[in-house]
């Protein structure tokens, strides 16, 4: 088996058909695998998923496994990797469309190159611009800070670290982190240095993994030759808060587990404040924004009744 394409589902059966058909529908000129792991959806997507695909699930084609809880991002891709026979593994998010010949390119410039330990595809979003989270930089302080102030947009080369500016969306080369809405990787690699870290819920854990296969002497690689297109949501939009909770949460996790022996406590107080003020700013936001669609529907209600 020379790859195992491992997606998550979480009550998002529209887009896993639509990321599963993209794959399909595509003539591969290698054996390939889908691995399907469920998070315990609570509408009917896995009884609409298993009637849609009952042949090739018969067939072996398509493996289900269906988790009796939510058990995360991390953890639901780890079964489906530790299932998988493949020899390269892909994590793939269940709202991509892959574009055509992107996983024959993909897979033909990976194998060319045996010091490659990741590698993602340049990701569009619908609007046709670029999801910049598909090559960026490793989130240190300075990196952040730069990020934040937005001093990237005076020098991209010299302040745009974090979202990688210095190579351009088109030009194929090595950057720190990719996205795990499409991360390409040999077995081997990591069985060296272990799958995803599960103490990350949501978010994160890509870095966390790209962070390490860096340490384990690998490149990671940007390749724009190759391309899906990302819809972006899915089953995050509906819990929005927990959402909002788990992304800062992630940012925390990572800093812990790689830069707080490295910075001192001052540095290290500074970023954990400003991680927690910008979650409260965001809940806060949100908030707002829930308080005013209130307000517009409760309008709404109100012309209707007086009609």
């Amino acid at each position: 088996m020379k790859l195992s394409i491992i997606i998550v589902n979480y009550n998002t059966y529209t887009l896993t058909k639509q990321t599963i058909d993209s794959v399909l529908e595509k003539k591969l000129p290698f054996e390939y695998e889908i691995m399907l792991v469920d998070n315990a959806s609570m509408d009917d997507s896995m009884t609409r998923l298993q009637e849609d695909y009952k042949e090739i699930i018969i067939q072996g084609l398509l493996n289900i496994t269906l988790n009796d809880a939510n058990l995360g991002f991390a953890k639901a891709n780890n079964i489906g990797m530790r299932k998988s026979k493949g020899e390269y593994l892909l994590l793939l998010n269940s709202d991509t469309y892959v574009v055509e010949e992107c996983l024959e390119k993909c897979m033909a410039y990976i194998e060319k190159d045996k010091q490659i330990g990741a590698l993602g595809c340049k990701v569009i979003l619908p609007d046709g611009t670029l999801d910049h989270a598909c090559k960026r930089g490793f989130p240190t302080p300075r990196t952040s800070f730069y990020y934040f102030l937005k001093l990237h947009k005076r020098d991209k080369v010299k302040y745009g670290l974090y979202d990688a500016l210095h190579l351009d969306e088109n030009e194929v080369g090595e950057v720190d982190c990719l996205m795990g809405a499409f991360m390409l990787m040999p077995r081997y690699v990591l069985d060296q240095v272990g799958l995803l870290d599960e103490d990350f819920f949501m978010y994160g854990e890509d870095i966390d993994l790209c962070y390490r296969i860096k340490e384990g002497g690998y490149k990671i690689m940007y390749y724009p030759e190759a391309s899906i297109i990302h819809y972006k949501g899915g089953s995050s939009k509906k819990r929005r808060t927990k959402v909002i909770y788990d992304f800062h949460n992630a940012m925390w996790i990572f800093y812990k587990k790689h830069y707080i022996k490295t910075y001192s406590l001052w540095i290290n107080s500074l970023v954990y404040v400003g991680i927690w003020t910008k979650y409260a700013l965001e809940i806060g936001k949100n908030a707002m924004k829930s308080s005013g669609n209130k307000s517009v529907q409760d309008t709404k209600i109100q012309q209707n009744e007086s009609v």
